[in-house]
């Protein structure tokens, strides 16, 4: 018996039974990993742009002690830790920062809390190598 004169199934006929749950599950796993990076810039992004942030950097870079040790420019130099929230109009934001200059590196702690425009600080200081600079007296309310 010849059998050439029987057709042969479609490829997808053929595979439909693992490319369906295969590609199923890609699709799942593409869409959380796009969905978890797209929140964790996104709040990276938020915390960067928050007041206290820039106002902190903004003081630090500002600061001849803290330009001696580290030099000029200080800029973020890692990954930002922390929170900030907005609830009924009263916000608060805790942050640690690793940050760096030409001539070394060291961590940014902020803590802040504020109503309004207005943020009260807290701490604001830089911990590098066995000094701490505190720069709370600079910043005590801004608006």
């Amino acid at each position: 018996m010849d059998n050439e004169l029987v057709p042969q199934p479609s490829w997808w006929k053929r595979n439909w039974k693992w490319v369906v749950p295969v590609g199923g599950c890609l699709t799942a796993i593409i869409l959380v990993v796009i969905l978890v990076s797209s929140l964790f810039f996104g709040v990276t992004k938020m915390m960067q742009g928050s007041q206290p942030y820039e106002y902190a950097f903004e003081l630090i870079n500002q600061d001849e002690e803290l330009i001696g040790i580290l030099g000029t420019p200080i800029e973020k130099d890692g990954m930002v830790q922390g929170n900030i929230n907005w609830i009924n109009g009263n916000k608060s934001a805790k942050m640690t920062i690793p940050i760096a200059g030409p001539k070394g590196t060291g961590t940014l702690y902020i803590d802040a809390t504020g109503k309004g425009e207005t943020w009260n600080y807290h701490e604001i200081r830089v911990e590098v190598a066995d000094q701490e600079l505190d720069f709370l007296e600079d910043a005590m309310q801004t608006e």
